[in-house]
Formats: C-alpha cells, sequence, structure tokens
C-alpha cells in the first residue's frame, strides 16, 4: 500500500509534519507567536503578495508564516489533517462553531441575496439567520426535512419570483430532533439554481455525524461546516469551528477570517490535533453503546417516542435517506417523554451520571432540554413545526459504560 492510500485514522499521528525539523520531537510543538521573522524583506514581500491574492504563486513557490491572525504552523497542520477526512483539498478552522457559520455566510452572502435553509437547525444559527443576516439585507427562506424539491422550489417562486438563493445551508442529522436531509436532493437544486448570472453553494453543518459517519462532499455539497468543539474536539475543554472543501473555497474563506479576525487560535489547534488522533475511536465507541441506552430507552413505558436514527423505520422515507448518506447512526438521541415540562425536568434533576449541560459530543455523557436551553430563542411557531416540543429531551452519548449509563436513565426514569 502506498503512503498516500493509508486511512484518515492512521495519518492523523503524523501526516503534514517531520520530527527531523523540529529536534525530533515526536509531536508538533506548540507555536505560541503572535508574529514570525522574515529572513529578508524579499521574502516578505513575498509572502504578502500570496497572502493578499495581488498574484499566483510561482511552480513550487509556498506562503511562509506571517503572523498568527493570517496562518500559524499549528493552524495548518490542523486544517490538513481534518481535510483528510472529508477527503477535502482543504479545511479552515475557526474560533467556534458560530464563528465558522458566520465567516461563512458573510462570505458568501451580500446585502439582497437570498439564504435557502434547511430546519432545523442548531438554536444560535438559528438566531444568527432571523436576527443577524436581516440587519443585513440578507433574505431568508426556510424548508423543513418533509418537504420535497418540487414543493421548495414551488415555495422559492411563490416568495421570491423568478429569483435564486446564492446560498444553500442544511444542517443534517438536525439539531436536536435528528432529521435528516437529503444532501444529494439538495445538490439538484444547488445545480438548478446555478447560472451565468450568479453562483450558489451549498454547505452543510455536518457537527452529529461527521467526519467519521457522514461524507457530504461525496453527496454534492460544496462546503462542510463543523462545530468542532463536538466530536473534533471531543474533550469539552477546546471550543472551535472548522470548514471543508474545495481550495478556492476554503481560500476565499480563508481571506474573510483574516479580516475578521475569527481563526483559532495556536493551543487550540494544538489540542485539536491530539484529538484528531482518537476520533474514530471515539466516535465508534459512541455510537455503539448509543445503540444500547437507545434501545432501552425506546422499550421504556414512559417514553412517547424516541428519535434516534438507529430506530428508522424501513417504510419511512428517513431511512432511504439514512442508508444513502450516513455511515451509522451516530451516538444522538432525543426522545419525547410521557406529559410535559415538568415530566421533562424532573427526568433530567434526577439524571445522575450524565451532565446537565449543553454541547455535546464529548468524553461524558450529557443531556439538556432543547425547547428551554439550547432552542429558547427558536420562535413557538417553528419549535411546534419542527417537533422541539416541552417534553423533549436530548442526550449526547460519551465514553461511559453503556450499563451504567441505562441505569442511571432507568433511575430518573423511576422519579417522573
Amino acid at each position: 500500500m502506498k503512503k498516500n492510500q493509508y486511512s484518515p485514522e492512521s495519518l492523523m499521528m503524523s501526516y503534514g509534519y517531520k520530527a527531523s525539523d523540529h529536534q525530533g520531537a515526536v509531536k508538533c510543538p506548540l507555536f505560541q507567536t503572535s508574529t514570525f521573522a522574515f529572513h529578508s524583506a524579499s521574502e516578505g514581500k513575498a509572502f504578502f503578495e500570496l497572502a493578499y491574492g495581488l498574484r499566483e504563486p510561482e511552480a513550487g513557490e509556498e506562503m511562509g508564516m506571517i503572523y498568527s491572525r493570517v496562518n500559524n504552523p499549528n493552524l495548518e497542520l490542523a486544517e490538513k489533517r481534518l481535510a483528510l477526512w472529508d477527503k477535502a483539498d482543504g479545511a479552515a478552522f475557526f474560533a467556534s462553531g458560530m464563528a465558522a457559520i458566520s465567516t461563512m455566510m458573510f462570505t458568501f452572502l451580500r446585502p439582497n441575496d437570498i439564504l435557502l435553509f434547511g430546519s432545523p437547525v442548531y438554536g444560535g444559527t438559528d438566531h444568527f439567520i432571523h436576527h443577524v443576516l436581516p440587519d443585513f439585507g440578507i433574505r431568508t427562506l426556510m424548508f423543513t426535512s418533509l418537504d420535497s424539491e418540487k414543493e421548495i422550489l414551488q415555495r422559492l417562486e411563490d416568495t421570491f419570483p423568478g429569483e435564486q438563493p446564492s446560498l444553500i445551508y442544511i444542517e443534517t442529522p438536525g439539531n436536536p430532533t435528528n432529521n435528516l436531509i437529503d444532501i444529494e436532493m439538495c445538490a439538484r437544486l444547488r445545480n438548478e439554481f446555478v447560472s451565468g448570472r450568479k453562483d450558489c453553494l451549498l454547505a452543510v453543518d455536518n457537527t452529529f455525524l461527521g467526519p467519521v459517519f457522514q461524507r457530504p462532499l461525496e453527496h454534492g455539497a460544496d462546503l462542510v461546516v463543523y462545530s468542532a468543539t463536538k466530536f473534533i474536539s471531543g474533550h469539552s475543554d477546546v471550543i472551535a469551528g472548522a470548514c471543508a472543501g474545495r481550495n478556492e473555497t476554503i481560500g476565499r474563506l480563508k481571506a474573510m477570517r483574516t479580516f475578521l479576525g475569527s481563526m483559532l487560535d495556536p493551543h487550540s489547534c494544538w489540542l485539536v490535533m491530539r484529538s484528531l488522533e482518537t476520533l474514530q475511536i471515539r466516535m465508534e465507541r459512541q455510537d455503539a453503546s448509543a445503540r444500547k441506552v437507545a434501545e432501552y430507552v425506546a422499550q421504556h413505558p414512559k417514553v412517547e417516542s424516541v428519535h434516534f436514527l438507529g430506530y428508522l423505520r424501513d417504510d419511512d422515507p428517513q431511512k432511504q435517506i439514512f442508508k444513502k448518506q450516513c455511515l451509522s447512526s451516530g451516538s444522538m438521541i432525543s426522545f419525547n417523554i410521557k406529559g410535559g415540562e415538568k415530566e421533562a425536568f424532573r427526568f433530567l434533576d434526577n439524571l445522575t451520571l450524565f451532565k446537565l449541560a449543553v454541547s455535546l459530543g464529548s468524553t461524558e455523557s450529557l443531556a439538556e432540554h432543547p425547547a428551554t436551553m439550547t432552542h429558547v430563542d427558536v420562535s413557538e411557531e417553528d419549535r411546534q413545526k419542527l417537533g422541539i416540543l416541552p417534553n423533549l429531551v436530548r442526550l449526547s452519548i460519551g465514553l461511559e459504560d453503556p450499563e451504567d449509563l441505562i441505569q442511571a436513565v432507568e433511575s430518573a426514569f423511576g422519579k417522573v
């Protein structure tokens, strides 16, 4: 097997790094510096010309280090390794998931442009779309996993006759209900909108399953977006975001990142590289444990319904999407407890071992109440439409013994 055919989990230990260049250090050192010294004034000139896109690089020429807001060895190495997972040309890390989303949207949307977005999405994303983008003259139109390709096109024509969106943005699986949106269907929509007059990109938030259990670029997406705080970092000690995609697209993102100052700092990049080394083994263990916990929750008499990708019925249209674009069911479980907010709170307040906290994808198991926490700012009308109800509980399964987690869930149900 040739070296460039190694799988990503093997390359996470060494790709892009030569120990001999750093006094034999097996792990990449932390470059905790704000700026970098040039060998000469002409070298500094060349680097800045490339950084600002004033000319194309000559054969074999690469831009060197300038300033940690522009580039940093830890930042570039983390980006190279993340790109391997998504089979992307390149990647860009940001100071948070929302920094990645906001930088991406401000890069590819202008005043009077249209954003076509699938819902549900993370509550912070929902707020940004509904309450920030309109202040910049950006128009938005929502669809859900229940809408067909034809219905989406008709709604767009009814709302904005004769116009096309500049960006399609979806989150799949959707937070917090695990709803799936067909990436290939959205890619067809993107192709429908692309014309000589205007470009249109498809961006997919892949936080719940990626990059191990879903690869949106393989299904036609232009950009993959992550809250890298979650599975990618996976230890609840880093706030980070990321995007991956084609070189031209990532290049535009990095240019905007430079001037918004939304890049990830060197120390956080160093921690992300640590986490990428165990990404697959963590996600596989969490996935296996979630199946056991979901099986227990699904049969409990105090549960109305379970939203878990491993329990989709064969006659459910979502099952066909799952089989097409998902490699496994992941470790996120949502369920509706019988009753309402009171019963959900009682369950959460009596849940041991799980931490009652927002976020997800970490080594520890977490539990939260979406309707009053992560998605509290979503309109009441949309919460009802999207199933973010007062009796909905969301669990993120970590690395604890699954039997212990089941025991904790069983005990909490006993107090409801």
